[in-house]
């Protein structure tokens, strides 16, 4: 079977497998090197590739889950679990970005005595750029696959290697400047700049995963996009209203009011919002359609203007 052939939930739970093995090799790597060399801004990147791990792992199972069919308890669908799992993402993130700033404001007080070991420092430069590496290939195919599917999981995690390709490369730079320079400072104060990093990656995941649980509307750009494909049909019904939108992971959720001739036939009616829903599952495959017919009882003469605005 083709990549492209995939289902979508074997596709996502494939590439947040990849996620897992990947942190897992980085994260190894990089503690052996850091506590090796004593570089309080390596082992904060050991301590952020950890915290990728864990939320690696976080995505795969939200992901599987969120994947499942509606059951007895859940008959909207399981697709909020990715959207607690952002949550619990972006915590992990902030508890990594506290434990960095400690740790090198602790270093920065009481700094080592004895100066880094030269060839421990090439190594360590060696490790971060493989790490650069790794992680922008895998953070672009999470990327890739997140917005293929609507995954919040996905792209968190996608997020997270991506903040994981900056910081990496400025402790890969601190290390260069280290060595070169032998100002051992450096390394507490790239390590706090990594953590500042990490926290805004946090507060940008946690404000998306929060809009999600709280039912906020989709984007400014989605609902014009539903609202054209409704307009597209506009000749075949009087008026419609209402429209709302939410997003549960993966899952969309979108319900309106349809104002349709109040002599036309009830098959005739479920013939225009079966078509309508068939078309707005064309551009979003995962949404839920609900459409609420009314009989046009003269108060709904016009189009609505929205539609002249979507043309």
């Amino acid at each position: 079977m083709t990549p492209s052939s995939q289902n979508p939930n074997t596709e996502k739970e494939n590439t947040a497998i990849l996620s897992v093995g990947s942190n897992s090799a980085l994260v190894l790597m990089k503690l052996i090197v850091g506590f090796a060399l004593g570089s309080v801004s390596m082992i904060s990147e050991a301590i952020h590739s950890g915290m990728d791990l864990l939320a690696s792992i976080i995505a795969f199972l939200s992901v599987r889950k969120s994947g499942q069919a509606p059951d007895d308890e859940h008959t909207f669908g399981h697709g909020k679990f990715e959207s607690i799992s952002g949550m619990i993402e972006a915590l992990l993130i902030f508890i990594a970005a506290i434990l960095i700033i400690e740790e090198a404001i602790a270093k920065i007080i009481d700094p080592a005595s004895e100066p880094m070991n030269q060839t421990l420092m090439i190594a360590g430069i060696m490790v971060m750029g493989i790490s650069v590496g790794v992680n922008a290939l895998v953070s672009a195919r999470l990327m890739k696959i997140a917005k293929k599917t609507e995954s919040i999981a996905l792209e968190s995690d996608a997020w997270h290697l991506r903040t994981d390709v900056y910081t990496s490369l400025g402790v890969m730079t601190g290390l260069i400047l280290i060595w070169a320079t032998k100002i051992a400072i450096l390394d507490s104060l790239i390590a706090i700049g990594v953590a500042f990093v990490i926290l805004k990656a946090a507060y940008d995941l946690t404000k998306k995963s929060y809009k999600d649980l709280i039912d906020y509307r989709l984007t400014d750009e989605e609902v014009s996009r539903i609202t054209s494909i409704i307009c597209e049909h506009q000749s075949v019904y009087v008026n419609f209203h209402g429209l709302r939108t939410r997003r549960a992971g993966p899952e969309i959720f979108i319900d309106l009011h349809l104002v349709v001739d109040k002599d036309i036939s009830v098959e005739q009616s479920h013939d225009i919002t079966d078509h309508l829903e068939k078309d707005l599952k064309i551009e979003y495959p995962r949404a839920n359609v609900t459409i609420h017919v009314e009989p046009n009882t003269g108060e709904h003469i016009k189009k609505p203007p929205l539609c002249d605005l979507a043309r």
